[in-house]
């Protein structure tokens, strides 16, 4: 756990600030500056509801219920209200690590100061994350104008009510709200739909899948690294020129870290083999690793920009001292670009699974078919191609586009959406069995290194060659595989290998 406070200031959040907050426990301060936007803005809408104007959410209802009054007198009844009103959402329940983001991301677009929220709410959201209280929360429900079905739970919890993880066991709220010295928060004017109206849930889920495709980008280019050993293949699709004339950021990326990777290597000695030419799947694997990444520095782009401005409705205009109905909560920009992630995965996945099949493949690498080091005694990688064929299907249709599938609703006034939550839940689905595939072909690599004896790898790949025989030795005899997968599963999905290579090479 980092000891090191982030200072929040509702335009300075980073993804990786997302990430060891989240995931790290790193907990987190408000900016002076920040807490005096909230008191300005907090000021204001005190001032309009004296006025008695029509407000969204404020002085009046939300959703087909805009054309009902809300009186002062009822403000904490009506607010409280409608956070039950809108505790719909549906299981399995967000991991803490997500709850953690999905804190972080909604207090940092609270501090932008366009929310009208009281201060002590935004407080409570740097409490719960300081202090480790985890609300629980649904994670499907949410249409994704607002996942507002999701985040009520966060209300509940803030008022005292429904359940939370602490110090881990789950319990009810007033409860740890107690153990921790806290004090449930009386909500006013605006609360409510403060709580409930933003896309929290999806960027701050989206910002932890977002790190992980990241390094999963790493992870197959150095896996990608040990197959071309293991294959004895053409090094020629990395060189340096012949990438900078194509212009491509992500393919030239991809393309210097496998050099990286590959530096000392056999293979740099040989520079053409007999084949001339590679399949596919290995002379362009740093183009397909480099479209992932160059969908990645996009949906990085805006997501950014989502945690750091006000997706509010309606949105608190200081300069002009009044409240107004908005389009800010819209987020299609970066759900769709969830969506071309997907389908630059799925292309990255393909690409993994007919390497593997190619190592299998005695015309292409010139050693026993299925890698077994005794051809009819041995069955070895016979029958594990089902299983990441398999996997790859899933990714298939967890790639294809979900955003324009919704229902005009709330009296059809609430006539678009895009499905983010559950756009965001499919891409980290996708990482998932990525894992799976790029540890198989791990395996094949490694299997397929063995039987060649080659004069030297390079000085990643025989690292991470060397770290995965730690876990997995030599396929000499059968045995049960499935154990061998999840090993090399679990050593890719921790990071372990990509650390080791990330330091070697730094």
């Amino acid at each position: 756990m980092s000891s090191q406070l982030l200072e929040l200031r509702g335009e300075n959040l980073s993804i990786e600030d997302v990430e060891r907050v989240a995931r790290q426990g790193q907990k987190v301060d408000i900016a002076p500056e920040a807490e005096e936007r909230l008191e300005e803005a907090r000021k204001l809408v005190f001032e309009l509801a004296d006025q008695g104007i029509p407000i969204y959410g404020f002085t009046v209802g939300v959703g087909w219920n805009k054309d009902k009054r809300v009186f002062g007198k009822y403000f904490e009844e009506y607010n409280r209200n409608l956070i039950y009103a809108h505790c719909v959402a549906i299981g399995p329940e967000a991991s803490e690590e997500d709850v953690r983001a999905i804190l972080l991301a909604r207090l940092n677009t609270f501090l932008v100061g366009r929310t009208g929220v009281q201060p002590a709410v935004a407080m409570m959201y740097k409490e719960f994350l300081n202090h480790g209280i985890h609300p629980v929360i649904p994670e499907r429900g949410s249409v994704g104008e607002g996942d507002i079905a999701c985040l009520s739970h966060i209300g509940l919890a803030i008022m005292g009510e429904g359940e939370v993880f602490y110090e881990g066991e789950r319990m009810d709220t007033e409860k740890a709200m107690t153990m921790a010295g806290l004090k449930p928060v009386v909500l006013g004017p605006k609360d409510g739909l403060a709580i409930v109206s933003s896309s929290a849930l999806s960027a701050g889920k989206g910002a932890l899948v977002l790190k992980d495709v990241k390094d999963l980008i790493d992870m197959a280019n150095i896996i990608y690294a040990l197959s071309l050993e293991g294959l004895d293949g053409n090094i020629t699709p990395l060189n340096p020129i012949v990438n900078e004339i194509r212009k491509m950021p992500g393919q030239i990326y991809c393309a210097e870290k496998v050099r990286e990777y590959l530096e000392g290597s056999y293979l740099n000695k040989k520079d053409i083999t007999k084949s001339v030419q590679d399949p596919l799947s290995y002379r362009d694997a740093c183009a397909v690793h480099g479209s992932v990444r160059d969908a990645l520095e996009y949906v990085n782009k805006y997501l950014e920009i989502q945690l750091n401005t006000s997706d509010d409705n309606p949105c608190v205009l200081i300069e002009e001292r009044k409240i107004i109905s908005c389009q800010n909560f819209e987020i299609t920009t970066w759900a769709v670009g969830f969506e071309m992630l997907a389908i630059a995965l799925s292309h990255l996945s393909k690409l993994s699974c007919h390497r593997t099949i190619k190592l299998s493949n005695p015309n292409f690498t010139g050693l026993p078919r299925f890698l077994s080091p005794s051809e009819g005694e041995v069955q070895a990688y016979q029958t594990i191609q089902k299983p990441f064929t398999s996997l790859d299907t899933e990714i298939r249709h967890l790639a294809n586009p979900s955003s324009m599938d919704y229902f005009s609703v709330a009296g059809e006034i609430e006539d678009h959406a895009n499905n983010t939550p559950h756009v965001v839940r499919r891409v980290a689905k996708i990482v998932d069995n990525l894992y799976y595939i790029l540890g198989l072909e791990l395996l094949h690599a490694a299997q397929a290194i063995d039987l060649r004896k080659p004069e030297r790898l390079g000085k990643a790949t025989r690292l991470v060659f060397d770290k995965l025989r730690d876990e997995v030795p030599f396929l000499e005899r059968d045995r049960c595989l499935t154990i061998d997968i999840k090993k090399a599963y679990d050593i890719i999905k921790s990071g372990k290998l990509l650390k080791a290579a990330r330091d070697l090479i730094v």
